[in-house]
C-alpha cells in the first residue's frame, strides 16, 4: 500500500515538474510549435520508469514537430528531475503523445451530429 501511495507521488512531481519545465526551461524552438500540457504520468512499481503523456494542440505538423523536440530533450528533462527531486534514482523517462483529448472531442462531435440528424428526421411530417 505505501509503495503505490509512494509511486502515485512520485508521478504527481514529475508531472509538475516537467510541466514547468515544457513552459520555461526547454529551449528547443520545436517544443513550442504546439500548445503542450502534460496529462498524465505513469510511473513503474520500481521508479526505474516513467512515461510522460502529453496532450499537443496544434496542427499535425506542430505536433510532429513538437514531439521531436520533447524527444530531444528527455535528456534534460531526467538531469533536470534529478536536481529537482530526491530520489536516489531517477527515471528513465519516455514520452508518449496523448490523444485522448482529441479521440473524445470526436467521438462528441458525432454523437452531437447524430443527435441533430435525429431531430430533424423526427421533425419532418410523414408523407403517406
Amino acid at each position: 500500500m505505501a509503495t503505490s501511495r509512494r509511486v502515485e507521488r512520485v508521478a504527481e512531481l514529475i508531472k509538475r515538474e516537467v510541466s514547468a519545465m515544457i513552459m520555461r526551461d526547454i529551449k528547443d524552438d520545436r517544443v513550442g510549435a504546439g500548445m503542450v500540457s502534460v496529462t498524465a504520468v505513469e510511473v513503474s512499481g520500481d521508479l526505474q520508469h516513467a512515461r510522460i503523456f502529453v496532450s499537443i494542440y496544434g496542427t499535425e505538423e506542430a505536433r510532429q514537430e513538437t514531439m521531436a523536440g520533447l524527444t530531444a530533450a528527455t535528456g534534460f528533462i531526467r538531469r533536470e528531475l534529478g536536481q529537482r527531486l530526491s530520489l536516489r534514482r531517477v527515471p528513465e523517462v519516455l514520452i508518449k503523445e496523448d490523444r485522448s483529448l482529441e479521440q473524445g472531442t470526436r467521438v462528441l462531435s458525432l454523437l452531437n451530429r447524430l443527435s441533430a440528424e435525429r431531430a430533424a428526421k423526427q421533425s419532418l411530417p410523414e408523407l403517406e
